[in-house]
């Protein structure tokens, strides 16, 4: 695996490694086998949900790997439907007995859900957990500044990461400023769009050419270099390999404008705005 320069240190300390692995999707045996493949290549920081329904997978990977537990960083968020305050406790219990672990380095709120309105909540039940030695470092996922503020006010707790939406067509780049200015790290997730046409893009594939790289190589470099943390899925040893094959070259200036200027004010892959959008 190349040098990776651009660790991520957390306002709690908590330090990360520039690109993570998703897990969406990774679920049962073939899910065990792709997370693991994932961590005997190189990653260290792996992210999954309890929505995902995998966290046993990850786990049960987490096990058989030949990487100690101290040297990996392990992700899991809170559910929508179990924001209630007792209910978001026995939510990451929960997550700690699916996965079979003694703590989780990281947990999220996945969605702030408005319109339940009970983020602030549930937030409090992180802060416990985080108390009780649940997690090492809470945050959310999601969040516009309005939630983010509101928690800081009522809580005086900063959440440590903001995990977004974040690939060439919807760039936040705004998001990705106001986070910086509360030192709070930026995560991308879909950081490749989903591969729905991205990709092919002409002056991604230009770019690439330029570097002999692929677009897919540009566009994580591009999320690094912008100040986000991706957190690509692949299944493939291939892909996974090729995800991390990033820390070899640079983008010029102008070619982080010219991918800036691919954003599109409706580019959210399923139109996911949270300032309605409610996950059970």
């Amino acid at each position: 695996m190349p040098v990776n320069n651009f660790e991520r240190t957390l306002n709690d300390g908590l330090k990360l490694p520039a690109i993570g692995f998703g897990t969406y999707s990774l679920n049962g045996s073939s899910g065990v086998s792709s997370i693991t493949q994932a961590i005997e290549n190189g990653y260290r920081l792996l992210d999954s949900a309890f929505n995902y329904e995998n966290e046993g997978a990850l786990g049960k990977a987490v096990k058989q790997c030949s990487v100690t537990r101290d040297q990996l960083i392990i992700t899991s968020k809170l559910p929508g439907r179990h924001h209630r305050y007792q209910e978001a406790i026995q939510t990451i219990e929960e997550s700690l007995f699916r996965a079979d672990l003694d703590y989780y380095d990281l947990y999220l709120i996945h969605w702030p859900n408005p319109i339940t309105n009970q983020y602030v909540e549930a937030w409090q039940a992180l802060i416990e957990a985080k108390k009780r030695g649940y997690v090492r470092s809470i945050g959310v996922c999601n969040f516009l500044p309005k939630h983010l503020t509101r928690l800081i006010d009522e809580t005086g707790v900063t959440p440590s990461i903001n995990q977004i939406e974040l690939h060439p067509y919807f760039n936040q780049l705004d998001m990705i400023e106001w986070n910086q200015a509360h030192h709070i790290i930026t995560q991308s997730w879909s950081p490749l769009e989903r591969g729905r046409g991205l990709l092919t893009e002409e002056s991604i594939v230009q770019i690439a050419n330029c570097h002999r790289k692929t677009p897919t190589q540009v566009i994580l470099r591009w999320h690094i270099q912008i100040g986000a943390l991706p957190i690509p899925k692949a299944a493939s040893n291939e892909h996974q390999l090729e995800n991390l094959d990033i820390f070899d070259f640079s983008l010029s200036e102008a070619e982080i404008n010219t991918i800036n200027q691919l954003t599109k004010p409706d580019g959210r892959i399923r139109n996911q705005n949270p300032e309605s959008y409610e996950e059970f």
